[in-house]
């Protein structure tokens, strides 16, 4: 079972894709959203969750104070579950701060190569199975996508490789939490 851990909707059960996802467990996401809270990263946040899934991470965001969260999801499925979670946490939000979502069905690429957004905060858990290189090519982009204090949480396989940073990204740190490893990146 997924759920909202804190915030205003808090103990929030959320639906999950029946295939092709695979959910952030509420152990890293205890732990991801522990270290953004100490370092008050959220409140008023512009979100990005790319390869949203279930959007668990990115209403996670938005139920502990991220003023916008844009979900990018490639499959129709998984993003008409997200449309439902967004749903049932809006109707958790308080009338005077409901945060602004938004969903996109479309490949993750695509969406950064279209976005002229910028985010303060990025979550990219993409399928274990996405190649290094690929991964390398998201993060080209998206450091044009980021403000100048941004924070990347990527997720990986603790059995990949470190990812290839281009110049707009520096490694803060790498945590392993069994066969998953988070990757906190930042704008140098």
């Amino acid at each position: 079972m997924t759920r909202i851990v804190s915030g205003f909707a808090g103990s929030l059960v959320l639906r999950v894709p029946k295939s092709g996802t695979r959910p952030t467990s509420d152990r890293v996401r205890e732990a991801i959203f522990s270290a953004l809270d100490a370092r008050d990263e959220l409140r008023g946040a512009r979100v990005l969750d790319l390869f949203a899934g279930s959007g668990a991470l990115g209403l996670e965001a938005a139920s502990r104070g991220a003023a916008t969260v844009m979900l990018v999801e490639k499959s129709a499925e998984a993003a008409a579950v997200i449309r439902v979670n967004i749903s049932a946490l809006l109707k958790a939000a308080p009338k005077d701060g409901k945060p602004k979502l938004e969903v996109r069905s479309t490949a993750v690429q695509t969406f950064l190569a279209g976005s002229g957004s910028t985010f303060d905060l990025v979550f990219i858990d993409p399928p274990y199975d996405l190649g290094d290189d690929d991964v390398r090519d998201i993060l080209s982009v998206l450091e044009h996508r980021l403000s100048p204090h941004a924070t990347v949480c990527l997720e990986r396989s603790a059995r990949s490789a470190e990812p290839e940073l281009p110049p707009g990204l520096v490694l803060d740190r790498r945590k392993d939490y069994g066969d998953t490893a988070l990757y906190w990146l930042s704008v140098p």
